[in-house]
């Protein structure tokens, strides 16, 4: 049975900051309208939007806490690295305790990734946006980690082969994660092409495409990121968070690359 999220206005009204978040509340607002039943390809798994935010929550933190101990040990930075992701995705102290349990399983020798991947799998059959999301989380968390370094890649690599997500899509959502938010914005030490170039990455189209070409990976992109959408879906509510900001990038990327080639 579908349902919707009923975080809407609030997210809307929390991002509406300025022109950027007023754009984006519309934006969103006008996609979901379209979007409404387009979850992707089928066969869905049967459960529950609370069955599979609660699967993804908890595999999202045992499998952080896998790839933070393929080195052998864990250091000081991925255990910051995984707090850090805990406090931005704003967990009460309740979802904290259980964020750290898992991890902790994660980590031990006895903890099978194979099978936790394959739970994941199941569960989010017919949802690829929620195991892409999935992934950058993964991503997010490894990169301020240890730079994904040494056996991280490796591994990171055979979640996004289970997942069914191709080595090129995680190298791209590597490279997207790799910018720095709000990196748009024009500075003395850098080129005037390097932002540029970054929208470009941030929409995953070549900047050689045609004016209709961007504007449907720009709506491809914010489609996939749609909170709403994720939320209906079962991603859990505290994930939003990263969500919400790929969205914004997204919109700020599209905004940059409109602004520099005319598109009305």
């Amino acid at each position: 049975m579908r349902w919707t999220g009923k975080i809407v206005g609030g997210l809307i009204g929390m991002l509406a900051l300025g022109p950027v978040g007023a754009a984006m509340g519309a934006l969103l607002g006008h996609q979901y309208d379209r979007g409404q039943g387009d979850d992707g390809p089928g066969p869905f798994s049967g459960a529950s939007a609370v069955e599979i935010s609660e699967q993804f929550f908890r595999s999202a933190f045992r499998v952080m806490g896998h790839v933070a101990k393929s080195d052998g040990r864990i250091s000081e930075r991925e255990i910051a690295a995984a707090r850090g992701i805990m406090a931005e995705l704003r967990l009460d102290e309740f979802r904290v305790h259980v964020a750290i349990d898992c991890f902790t399983e994660g980590k031990q020798p006895a903890f099978d990734l194979n099978t936790e991947l394959a739970k994941l799998r199941h569960i989010c059959a017919g949802r690829p946006d929620l195991l892409r999301i999935f992934l950058e989380i993964q991503v997010r968390a490894a990169l301020a980690g240890n730079n994904i370094e040494g056996p991280v890649r490796t591994i990171l690599g055979r979640i996004a082969s289970q997942l069914g997500i191709s080595m090129m899509e995680l190298a791209q959502i590597e490279a997207v994660l790799r910018i720095r938010r709000g990196s748009f914005a024009q500075d003395a030490t850098r080129s005037r092409t390097a932002p540029l170039a970054e929208a470009y990455q941030v929409l995953e189209v070549a900047p050689t495409a045609s004016n209709e070409e961007v504007i449907k990976a720009y709506r491809r992109q914010l489609s996939r990121h749609h909170p709403d959408k994720l939320k209906a879906n079962g991603l859990p509510e505290s994930m939003l968070e990263h969500a919400k900001e790929r969205t914004q990038e997204i919109i700020e990327a599209y905004e940059l690359i409109r602004e520099r080639r005319g598109i009305a």
